[in-house]
């Protein structure tokens, strides 16, 4: 176990990923320029039903004309359930964004049927699936859901948690804490950590109070989520903060891989470092921690 093993554990950072309306041409212009991970391009929420086609064209120009730089990109369509959202899903996928969102997963299904689509559009495996988890099935079904990302058909590669809608659907209460919820939320990170999914946090509404934003953020890395969603640019800078490993972590980190590589450690399950015991699972926690924050410093 050398030092370069943490460099080869493939992590695209997203911590920050910001929802930016179809229907407005300026924010799509901007979403070039802002310091997010990634930007969400939507056609559903944030577009009213008779701006529908005219965002759906505006969003295919803007993604094949480029210039995005490290930005990942996912276009958000409508239902497939919806008038909108056939055409929503042919025309992302002519577009070829990184991934596309698909709302209100709650069956395997679904996510196959929207495989066979694109396999049928013979759109390359590098555009990936997003699975918006926002409905009581959809939590009650997870495992599964998540066991999707192991058929290739699925692309599946990100779960994006849809908490204003969980409150919808359950009548919870969207609180500080968001105790109504802990056990949800804990249940898809667990599932997406079985399957190699990522996971990322439901918005938070109240844009101009940053410090619930932080509180909530800080939340969300306590769970375990790789990052969270974002409805303002001022939400940015603290998503990216929250997110990524602080500098003593990742000298400790960078510490522990080296210690475990030294010719006397070698086949050992557990060292003494600096007076405290580490075991291998700390080495390997270590390198995802190591690999995170080279990808977050090869973004700068």
């Amino acid at each position: 176990m050398g030092a370069e093993a943490g460099a080869a554990i493939a992590i695209r950072p997203r911590r920050s990923v910001l929802y930016m309306p179809g229907s407005n041409a300026r924010a799509l212009e901007k979403a070039r320029t802002l310091p997010a991970d990634a930007v969400i391009l939507d056609l559903e929420d944030a577009v009213a039903p008779d701006a529908k086609a005219e965002a759906r064209a505006r969003i295919v120009d803007t993604v094949k004309a480029g210039g995005f730089g490290p930005r990942e990109v996912v276009i958000r369509i409508n239902g497939l359930d919806t008038p909108w959202g056939s055409d929503d899903l042919e025309a992302a996928a002519g577009a070829a964004p990184d991934a596309i969102l698909v709302p209100k997963v709650q069956t395997v299904e679904q996510l196959v049927t929207v495989g066979r689509r694109l396999e049928a559009l013979k759109v390359p495996q590098t555009t990936r699936v997003w699975a918006m988890i926002e409905t009581p099935l959809a939590i009650l079904d997870i495992k599964a859901i998540a066991q999707a990302a192991q058929d290739p058909l699925t692309r599946l590669t990100v779960f994006v948690l849809g908490t204003n809608d969980l409150a919808k659907e359950t009548r919870a209460a969207l609180v500080p804490g968001r105790a109504p919820m802990v056990g949800w939320l804990s249940l898809v990170v667990a599932a997406a950590r079985v399957y190699g999914v990522d996971v990322l946090d439901g918005v938070w509404n109240q844009f101009q109070d940053l410090d619930g934003f932080k509180a909530e953020s800080a939340q969300a890395v306590e769970f375990g989520m790789d990052g969270k969603t974002l409805i303002h640019p001022s939400q940015i800078e603290p998503c990216n903060i929250a997110f990524s490993p602080p500098e003593a972590e990742v000298a400790r980190a960078r510490a522990i891989i080296a210690a475990f590589a030294l010719p006397e450690n070698a086949g050992k399950g557990v060292i003494t470092l600096e007076g405290r015991m580490v075991e291998l699972l700390h080495a390997e926690m270590a390198k995802r921690t190591v690999a995170l924050a080279d990808a977050i410093a090869a973004r700068a």
